[in-house]
């Protein structure tokens, strides 16, 4: 017996108001944060400043946790600018741009900071963040103490984070490619340093394995 398969159609004037729909509650996530980096982001509020309903909203993102998180990937794809290295020469080649391009989102940068909402954005990227600097690492910590390892991983991670361009621009008045540009050759000089190291540890486990 044959059977109707039935394909639901998706109308693309739908997708394009849901689009339209999901782009107004994050503008207004971006909105509440600037105005106030310690706001702690209600779906109450969240509705006024936006302009969408209540219930609208929940239907987009069903937790904060959701909403958080789309307003982070989103805030990052405006960059126009890879956020977290793919490679060993990533880490030393894009800072300059990165840093450059945080200059234009200066409120969102500072807000994710000083606000508890942005804290947990950003915790909860962390697991793949770590991974991705500990996969950019890997041919530099190979020959590492473990513990030596993770130390370099932590200190270059925050060399390549928001955190460093912040800190450069509030402290030393840097602009944001000067801060990435300072940032990279950091991070250049303790990625020699710790090949320098791991020779050494080589060439002493070589020599013990040579007189046992």
């Amino acid at each position: 017996m044959n059977t109707l398969k039935v394909t639901k159609y998706e109308s693309p004037l739908r997708a394009e108001q849901a689009q339209a729909t999901r782009e107004k509650i994050l503008a207004g996530v971006r909105t509440m944060l600037e105005a106030d980096p310690a706001n702690a982001l209600g779906f109450d509020e969240l509705a006024e400043v936006s302009g969408v309903n209540r219930r609208t909203i929940f239907r987009h993102f069903p937790t904060k946790e959701d909403l958080l998180s789309a307003f982070w990937q989103s805030a990052n794809a405006s960059l126009g600018v890879r956020f977290w290295p793919e490679s060993e020469q990533d880490l030393v080649e894009l800072p300059p741009e990165l840093f450059a391009s945080l200059d234009g989102i200066e409120g969102i940068v500072r807000a994710s900071h000083a606000s508890g909402a942005g804290r947990q954005m950003r915790l909860q990227a962390n697991g793949e963040r770590q991974a991705a600097f500990r996969k950019s690492l890997s041919d530099v910590t190979d020959n590492l103490d473990p513990k030596r390892a993770r130390q370099l991983e932590a200190t270059v991670q925050i060399l390549f984070s928001a955190t460093a361009w912040q800190t450069m621009k509030d402290y030393w008045g840097l602009s944001g490619r000067e801060a990435g540009k300072a940032a990279a050759w950091a991070i250049g000089a303790l990625l020699d340093a710790a090949r320098r190291e791991g020779r050494l540890l080589k060439d002493e486990q070589l020599e013990e394995d040579g007189n046992e």
